[in-house]
This record gives C-alpha cells, structure tokens and sequence, in this order.
C-alpha cells in the first residue's frame, strides 16, 4: 500500500464515521419531510438532548448535509432543511435501511451464537 491510499482511506473515514452516529440518522430522516425548527426536531427525537442536537446539528451543517436559516426576529426564529447533499445522504441511508431489514433475523442470530460461546 502506499502512503497516498493510506491517507485517502482515513480521510474517507472521516466522512464515514459521521454516519456511525445514532442521532445523526435520526436527524436526517426528521429532516427528510422537509424544514424544521429546532423544538419541532427535538419533540419529533424525544429522548434527544438538546446539547446532543445542537452537536448533530452543528456537524451535519458543518459538512454540507443541512442547512442552518436564522431569521432576525424577536424570538428568534432558526430553521433546519436538508441540502441537495444531504438528500443524497438520505439516499444511502435508506439503503443501509433495507439492508438491516433484509439481515436483522441473520445478526440477531449471530448475536445469539456469539453470547452463547462467550458465556
């Protein structure tokens, strides 16, 4: 291997690991039906704290995958939408998805078989 496809690798890691994320998920399907504001997207998650949230949104918005709008306003008014990348991100979650469909009986009994040996 050479150095270059090592560095490509971790950074593509990188990118990677933002999906590895309980809420992350959770957030972006919230956001697939369209814009919402911060309280509706934290009664939508329920147990979501809002430290939690604020850090998803913080870091979707950082990588391109939602779009922060703050309207200057008395409250303030700010809302969440996914963007065109974030779409495609959905895209792939929703493979990801069917493939937990597809396979949840054959992990559960991967599951089973591993605690078995390890008891």
């Amino acid at each position: 291997m050479t150095i270059d496809f090592v560095m490509d690798h971790v950074k593509h890691l990188a990118v990677v690991g933002v999906v590895y994320d309980k809420w992350t998920v959770q957030v972006v399907y919230a956001l697939a039906d369209g814009t919402r504001r911060y309280g509706e997207l934290q009664r939508e998650l329920g147990e979501i704290t809002p430290k939690v949230l604020t850090e998803t949104l913080r870091q979707l918005e950082y990588d391109g995958l939602v779009q922060r709008t703050a309207y200057p306003v008395v409250p303030p008014k700010v809302e969440y939408s996914l963007t065109a990348l974030g779409g495609t991100f959905l895209n792939a979650i929703h493979g990801i998805c069917q493939w937990a469909v597809e396979h949840q009986s054959d992990v559960e009994a991967a599951r089973i078989q591993f605690e078995a040996a390890h008891e």
